[in-house]
């Protein structure tokens, strides 16, 4: 009979991986960040470990979007006072918040509780092309 293999967490090695979001499509970065910070990549991928990665993206405010989804797609927040609803388009989000559009795509595509928070925090985006974690020797992945 053989074993069911549960790596132990010394086992894990975790990786750096660096993706540039320059004229790609946001759900398609978005749903490469989910797999590669869940782990779901490795063979020795286990639905109640951290088994992920870090991933650092840049160039988040040069991400492309297909069809009307910037005009058309719009965030919702709410406060929880009365008339504390907040609306706001996909393409004021871009302007304001570049990064955000990116981690709320990627913390939805992420279960929620305790190990989502803990792998939510291995996600870094930024705006721009400059990036500090290159101490890291983070590897660039293509999509």
């Amino acid at each position: 009979m053989n074993k069911t293999f549960i790596p132990k967490t010394e086992q894990l090695e975790k990786k750096c991986y660096v993706i540039d979001a320059k004229d790609k499509i946001l759900g398609r970065v978005a749903t490469k960040a989910a797999v590669l910070l869940r782990g779901k990549h490795k063979t020795i991928f286990t639905p109640h470990l951290d088994t992920g990665d870090f991933v650092v993206i840049i160039n988040a405010e040069k991400i492309k979007f297909t069809g009307k989804k910037a005009s058309q797609k719009v965030y919702q927040r709410y406060s929880g006072y009365p008339s504390g609803q907040k609306s706001v388009t996909l393409e004021k989000m871009m302007q304001k918040k570049p990064t955000q559009v990116l981690r709320l795509a990627i913390n939805r595509m992420i279960p929620k509780g305790a190990l989502g928070n803990k792998v939510r925090t291995h996600l870094r985006i930024y705006a721009g092309d400059k990036h500090c974690h290159q101490a890291q020797k983070p590897i660039s992945i293509e999509i």
